[in-house]
């Protein structure tokens, strides 16, 4: 029987995907639920799976955009018995079936491998530059050590360099070479495609300004170094930086609703609950999973939320309606080692918040000068319907948090104001 293999639909709003890649060959054998292909659409990449086993014809190219619920593969059923079992671990192999497999096996010749065998899964290697490898005898490491891509021209440039001599000083590393003018061209996934429509939209259609503050990261660095090892036996997560900030957000925004609401035509959207979008770079791209209803977790919660979501991002495994729905963003390019950045509005959002590397600085504390790792914060928001007050006063209440994270658990009031009844 033939099993026709459709497109799957990524979203109600998405017509058309592109086929990314194909996991497997054409006239491959494959088990059932197997992933056949990548489905890129311009919101996540989805696989294709196997609804049956057996033998699979491609129809569509890899790289070609295709109709959801249009056929992009079929599998002829009558080869269901070949197709590979996954074993479960847990069967023991026998003397004989070990033997049976050995015989199966092509004979392996007894010669040591040579520069072209498996070398190639070290880098990412260009067919120009692969063949370019063969031709010379050379191999990665010859090349260039570290590379994650390699191209003709770093091979050109390790056929021309001089043979190492350790007599000779280290300065010889830098000797002038041959430049390339090479140019390698790759086509714009739709991902790409519709994230530079949508970052384009965001500054042609919003009055989109910063604004910008300071947190001294003491505190908060303090109670992770005495707090982390017991936070990981009790919750089975390790405590970042992350949770604080998503934490402290969600508590600000209470203080300043403005800031997690929204236009919606002629009117001013203002969601009672907080889901905080948390951009995450993938191989793919940029992708914006949601934790949802941030006002009733705890840090905890936020950690192994974000965790699962982030994994799922990078894996390329997170679905639509994982990333739907955000009120407000926050994004961290102090991973990347960003020191300060305005970053862009998730729309429909009106509001996002950036964070940037800690770096020990000189600030005056209690008027002496004192070294104190320090983070600047960004908020970009849209000013149509943000004002200054609500932004301005949005950073210094997290700011306050950070500071001093007891007010984390008092709402973002100051405690002792609290016992007074101010």
């Amino acid at each position: 029987m033939i099993v026709e293999i459709k497109v799957p639909t990524p979203g109600e709003s998405i017509s058309e995907v592109e086929l990314a890649s194909w996991l497997v060959s054409d006239g491959d054998i494959v088990a059932k639920d197997q992933e056949l292909a990548e489905i890129e659409s311009d919101k996540a990449t989805l696989a294709l799976l196997a609804s049956e086993a057996g033998k699979v014809k491609i129809l569509v190219e890899a790289g070609e955009t295709v109709a959801v619920d249009s056929v992009a593969c079929s599998i002829d059923t009558e080869f269901a018995g070949e197709a590979p079992s996954a074993p479960s671990g847990d069967e023991p192999v026998s003397e004989e079936q070990k033997e049976e497999t050995q015989k199966k096996e092509p004979a392996k010749e007894n010669t040591a491998p040579t520069k072209t065998s498996t070398q190639y899964d070290k880098a990412k290697v260009s067919p120009l530059a692969k063949k370019m490898m063969e031709e010379a005898n050379l191999s990665v490491d010859d090349v260039i050590n570290g590379l994650k891509r390699i191209s003709s021209k770093e091979v050109e440039l390790a056929k021309n360099a001089p043979i190492a001599d350790s007599s000779k000083s280290t300065s010889s590393a830098f000797i002038a070479r041959e430049t390339s003018r090479e140019m390698e061209r790759q086509k714009m996934t739709n991902l790409r495609k519709k994230l530079s429509q949508r970052l384009v939209a965001v500054k042609n259609e919003t009055a989109m300004l910063t604004t910008f503050n300071e947190v001294d990261m003491s505190a908060v660095m303090a109670l992770r170094k005495k707090y982390q090892n017991k936070f990981i036996d009790t919750h089975g997560v390790k405590l970042g930086f992350m949770s604080f900030f998503i934490k402290a957000a969600s508590l600000a925004l209470k203080h300043h609703p403005m800031v997690n609401a929204m236009i919606d035509g002629d009117e001013i959207v203002m969601p009672e609950y907080h889901d905080v979008s948390v951009a995450v770079q993938t191989p793919k791209g940029l992708m914006v999973p949601v934790i949802r209803n941030v006002e009733t977790l705890q840090l905890h919660n936020v950690e192994s939320t974000l965790k699962n979501l982030a994994e799922k991002a990078r894996k390329g495994k997170i679905s639509i309606e994982e990333m739907n729905g955000g009120t407000f963003t926050v994004t961290n390019g102090g991973v990347f080692g960003s020191m300060l950045s305005t970053p862009i509005i998730n729309p429909p959002q009106s509001a996002i918040m950036g964070m940037h590397n800690i770096v020990e600085r000189p600030v005056a504390v209690n008027g002496k000068v004192e070294i104190r790792p320090i983070m600047y914060l960004a908020l970009s928001y849209d000013h149509r319907i943000i004002d200054g007050k609500d932004s301005v006063g949005f950073l210094v209440k997290v700011k306050e948090m950070l500071e001093d994270p007891a007010k984390l658990l008092q709402g973002g009031y100051n405690p002792e104001e609290q016992v007074l009844g101010f």
